[in-house]
């Protein structure tokens, strides 16, 4: 008989705007890992989603890689260069070790990444708080750090670094509700899901509606950035990509982390109101400011860089 999902939710003064399931009951297809939906707006429309039909392995918001070591992370199938996208028996399982903290608007919980034989390849640190901001947006604090634990180099991957060009996911991961009408996508002086996928830049944006209008506004936060993987045809999800157009590799006990701070905001709001927004979220959070090295392009007028690569991603 299968276990019941654990979910322990996350409050922003007094309201419920998340619910995190730190232990899933889910097929192995997808790779369990413990994942937040749904998230909502202050008003309560929900913004993420979990297992649509297209994408059965999207799960809400989650850290989900696809390659590590041969070991798939992300769910559904692996891209197989020369053969293309491939059903394979080698889905990884993210497992609940432990609670280092655990209050009614945060989390801090560790992580063991096993893959298919039950071997640990990697030991996470993932820690999640809720923080108000006004009457009509609140922000989800999202960092990770993830520790390689075997005797040799391990290769975090995505299917662009092994040879799909565009398909650099992997990382944060955030499925929105696609609802009705079009996706809006706004960047540091860029619109659109081709001017910001695959770009670095410190924050991105995209608007939606399911039965009310809602934004979402991405901002690294931290030393290090990732260019943002971005979806908005078949589909609405934004990513922090770690390994791009190249593996990221960690030497053995090295470690990777990354901080991604998402306003939650009802409304489609404009680009000066986004702005206004990571301006107050950057000076309120401890810690936070928006990530190198987008910002200095971006003061000065020119774009941002974008990696080599670059193309519309096929899934």
């Amino acid at each position: 008989m299968t276990a019941p999902s654990r979910t322990a939710s996350l409050s922003v003064t007094g309201r419920q705007v998340a619910d995190y399931v730190w232990r899933p009951s889910l097929p192995g297809t997808v790779s369990p890992r413990p994942f937040l939906h749904p998230v909502r707006t202050l008003t309560g429309t929900e913004v993420t989603e979990s297992m649509p039909d297209d994408h059965r392995h999207h799960l809400g918001v989650s850290v989900a890689v696809a390659d590590v070591a041969g070991a798939n992370f992300w769910g559904g199938r692996t891209f197989v260069s020369g053969r293309g996208s491939m059903h394979l028996p080698n889905h990884g399982t993210q497992r609940h070790e432990g609670w280092a903290d655990r209050t009614a608007s945060t989390l801090t919980q560790d992580l063991s990444w096993a893959g298919p034989g039950g071997d640990e390849l990697l030991r996470e640190r993932r820690h999640i708080a809720a923080l108000p901001i006004d009457s009509g947006a609140w922000a989800l604090d999202f960092s990770f750090r993830l520790s390689n634990v075997v005797q040799a180099p391990l290769a975090l991957a995505s299917p662009a670094a092994n040879g799909r060009p565009g398909a650099g996911y992997g990382g944060f991961f955030w499925r929105a509700r696609r609802g009705s009408g079009r996706i809006q996508v706004l960047g540091p002086g860029l619109t659109g899901a081709q001017a910001l996928h695959g770009r670095h830049t410190p924050w991105m944006a995209i608007s939606g509606n399911h039965g009310a209008p809602w934004t979402l506004i991405f901002i690294h936060s931290g030393p290090d950035t990732d260019p943002w993987f971005v979806r908005t045809g078949d589909y609405a999800g934004v990513g922090s990509s770690l390994a791009w157009d190249r593996p990221l590799v960690l030497a053995p006990g090295a470690e990777v982390g990354r901080r991604i701070i998402t306003v939650v905001a009802d409304g489609r709001l404009r680009s000066d109101q986004v702005a206004g927004l990571v301006g107050a979220v950057t000076a309120d959070t401890p810690g936070s400011r928006p990530a190198t090295p987008a910002a200095a392009a971006t003061r000065s007028g020119r774009p941002a860089r974008r990696p080599a690569g670059h193309t519309r991603a096929m899934r």
